[in-house]
């Protein structure tokens, strides 16, 4: 189907920036939305971040003004700039997508739905 690869966690500074890709392959046939979400320890999994195929964006109160979506259509890509880190912000980030892929049977190709998550990407801010 469509698997998602991360890249760009690691540790920084409160204050500092990171820049996460979520890089999307397979029989893609179109993506619709594609989002951040994240997990702090002892936390359940909340919403960062998504973005839809048209660019409409929606973001968590916590990260409004200091995170960033944005998506390389042309390259089934999206990032997370993250700026003026803190603390708080440390969890694992996972990017999910959902879209349609291409599948067949024996007589023809056709399109069938999907949702996948990456594997996430450890983020940790230190004060």
């Amino acid at each position: 189907q469509v698997q998602l690869v991360e890249a760009g966690g690691g540790l920084v500074q409160a204050g500092g920036s990171l820049r996460l890709s979520c890089a999307a392959s397979g029989s893609i046939h179109s993506i619709d939305v594609m989002g951040w979400y994240r997990q702090a320890p002892g936390k359940q999994r909340e919403l960062a971040a998504t973005m839809t195929r048209v660019g409409g964006t929606n973001y968590a109160d916590s990260v409004k003004g200091r995170f960033t979506i944005s998506r390389d259509s042309a390259k089934n890509t999206m990032y997370l700039q993250m700026n003026s880190l803190k603390p708080e912000d440390t969890a694992v980030y996972s990017c999910t997508a959902d879209g349609r892929y291409w599948n067949s049977d024996h007589y023809t190709a056709y399109t069938a739905p999907f949702r996948s998550w990456g594997q996430g990407t450890q983020v940790t801010v230190a004060s």
